[in-house]
């Protein structure tokens, strides 16, 4: 499994780089295979669609049976909402399974807005394809009343639209309006963000490409830097 980052060769390790290199087939979700599209050249090439992960999985393992070099990429890191977990559940025990990390949409969009998750934090996926929105919601609960930063992935579709104005309203009931920043295109082509308060956000402008970091009560902008103090000072 090869986590490829955002999808540019800046934020791709060397680790992944080689991986790809070496492997004869690559798997993956259409979208991410295009990303990875400058360094799988001339490979066997399977594409497949969303909600198609375990599918992709049994493929994976079977071709590694057969004596193959497989990778299976995931963008950001395939250990987050990646493929690392159906593979390593289908593997058989004497199957070589390599995980390879990658940068995740968290490090990734904190490093453009600054300094955000310079302390506890979680990060909650708003997509409810796999996971019931009554759990979601409680696990934003718990998060913003235990004052942790929090880190939205896939936070609004055309499908849920209304999902990230209900967290945000999740969020700000259990503690005040706190600065919120986000990332669109994080890494890519087309790249923009923004600093606001979960207050102002405007979900309008969020979309599934977008990652949104909420920050804790400490975390204040400076120089248009969001940041969180760690205590260092003290």
């Amino acid at each position: 499994m090869v986590g490829i980052g955002p999808g540019t060769n800046r934020q791709l390790t060397p680790q992944a780089l080689t991986a790809l290199h070496e492997a004869e087939v690559v798997l993956g979700y259409t979208t991410y295979l295009r990303l990875a599209a400058p360094f799988i050249a001339g490979k066997e090439i399977v594409a497949s669609g969303m909600k198609q992960e375990w599918t992709r999985a049994e493929m994976a393992v079977r071709l590694a049976e057969e004596g193959k070099r497989v990778a299976v990429v995931s963008s950001g890191d395939p250990g987050v909402y990646g493929m690392a977990g159906p593979i390593l559940e289908l593997a058989p025990k004497d199957l070589e399974v390599d995980v390879v990390p990658g940068v995740t949409a968290a490090s990734a969009a904190a490093a453009v807005l600054g300094a955000p998750l310079m302390h506890d934090f979680a990060v909650i996926s708003l997509s409810d394809l796999l996971t019931p929105w009554e759990t979601i919601s409680r696990r934003l609960a718990a998060a913003a009343e235990a004052d942790f930063i929090i880190v939205l992935y896939n936070p609004r579709s055309k499908g849920r639209a209304e999902h990230l104005e209900t967290a945000r309203q999740i969020i700000l009931s259990r503690r005040t309006s706190t600065v919120t920043g986000w990332v669109k295109n994080c890494g890519r082509a087309g790249e923009v963000s923004k600093l606001t308060t979960l207050a102002e956000l405007d979900t309008s402008e969020v979309d599934m490409f977008t990652t949104v970091v909420i920050g804790n009560s400490s975390t204040f902008v400076q120089n248009g830097r969001m940041i969180t103090p760690r205590g260092y000072e003290k």
